[in-house]
């Protein structure tokens, strides 16, 4: 049936494939124009639609870099249904700038978060307050020109078909890589042999001056929504039944990591970026009910939260052992460091 489909698809994917040539064939010939900044700006992107970590990977370079620099984080906001450019608070709605950014300033209330769809004018905005600019998803913005770009590649994405939208999920062509300064591979399984290392490397074909990191996957202590004395006693464990209710583009690390940790676990899925409705809730308080365990739990993400926390004072879910599982980039400690001497480097250098 997938087949099927792609084959479908496979002319429109062409005639995405072939806009997506003539516009990087414009900017390469420089046609089209790209600016450039002297502030330190790091791009965080990919080129497949979703679901490579991008978010992890931001919040990480928000903590290596917010204690010694003046940092802002600049996002498009996707699914906001606001324009233009807004500083994010704490206690504006995904509606308005979007969940990840919220999620940003929400962990990070320290640091500048902006929303805006035009990367050029959000820097312009932003550039005279601070040391530091992560642009969270903007390989794509090539009217853009970072000092540091970072592309992200999910490790089991390697191994498969690469095909442009809608056939596929590429959203850029592949050889747009060697624009990277820096690649890294995500969600790598533990333990991953330096001969699996060198069979993914080798599935990118890297130039020799672009470096190559893997990353994974490391999930926090969950946290419960509502402190209640029974919340704060009841404890996910092996004998735990859990609800998943996630809108991510890929939930299959997490849907895999709490299969070991409970006896049982049902996922309720729903599309990235998902807004959530009051029949939603339902649904999830119903499948919640019929679970037949007594201890048992509903688990989502902190970008889940971000948009079901306005449903917070329904009498449905107040009480509820309703679990946030927050989510860490990590590498190993060679790699740790580095990452995080490539990054600093670059930014001491720039800000000097």
């Amino acid at each position: 049936m997938i087949q099927t489909l792609r084959l479908l698809l496979w002319p429109f994917s062409l005639l995405y494939g072939l806009v997506i040539a003539i516009r990087n064939f414009l900017y390469d010939k420089n046609i089209f124009k790209s600016q450039k900044f002297d502030i330190p700006i790091i791009v965080i992107g990919n080129l497949a639609v979703g679901g490579t970590g991008k978010s992890p990977l931001t919040e990480y370079l928000i903590r290596l870099l917010k204690d010694s620099f003046k940092v802002a984080s600049l996002s498009r906001g996707y699914g906001r249904e606001t324009n233009g450019f807004i500083y994010v608070e704490k206690t504006d709605s995904f509606k308005k700038v979007g969940d990840e950014p919220l999620q940003f300033k929400t962990k990070y209330p320290e640091i500048t978060v902006a929303v805006c769809e035009d990367r050029v004018e959000g820097v312009r905005r932003l550039k005279d307050y601070h040391d530091v600019i992560v642009l969270d998803d903007a390989f794509q913005h090539r009217s853009l020109t970072p000092g540091l770009s970072i592309l992200l590649f999910d490790y089991e994405s390697l191994f498969k078909p690469r095909l442009f939208l809608p056939a596929g999920n590429l959203r850029d062509s592949f050889t747009q890589r060697k624009r990277a300064d820096l690649i890294i591979i995500t969600k790598t399984p533990s333990l991953l042999s330096e001969e699996k290392k060198k069979v993914a490397i080798s599935r990118l074909d890297v130039d020799t001056n672009q470096q190559v990191l893997f990353s994974y996957l490391e999930y926090d202590r969950p946290y419960h929504i509502f402190e209640t004395p029974e919340t704060k006693n009841s404890i996910l464990d092996q004998d735990s039944e859990i609800l998943l209710v996630t809108g991510i583009a890929n939930p299959r690390p997490l849907l895999s990591y709490l299969e070991s940790k409970c006896r049982k676990i049902e996922l309720l899925s729903f599309s990235d970026h998902h807004s959530y409705a009051e029949k939603d809730i339902e649904s999830i308080v119903k499948k919640y009910t019929a679970l037949p365990s007594k201890n048992k739990f509903i688990v989502s993400t902190e970008k889940d939260f971000q948009r079901l926390k306005r449903f917070l004072s329904n009498p449905l879910l107040i009480g509820l052992p309703i679990l946030i599982i927050p989510v860490k980039a990590c590498f190993d400690e060679k790699e740790t460091r580095q990452f995080n001497s490539l990054v600093l480097n670059y930014c001491r250098k720039k800000v000097k």
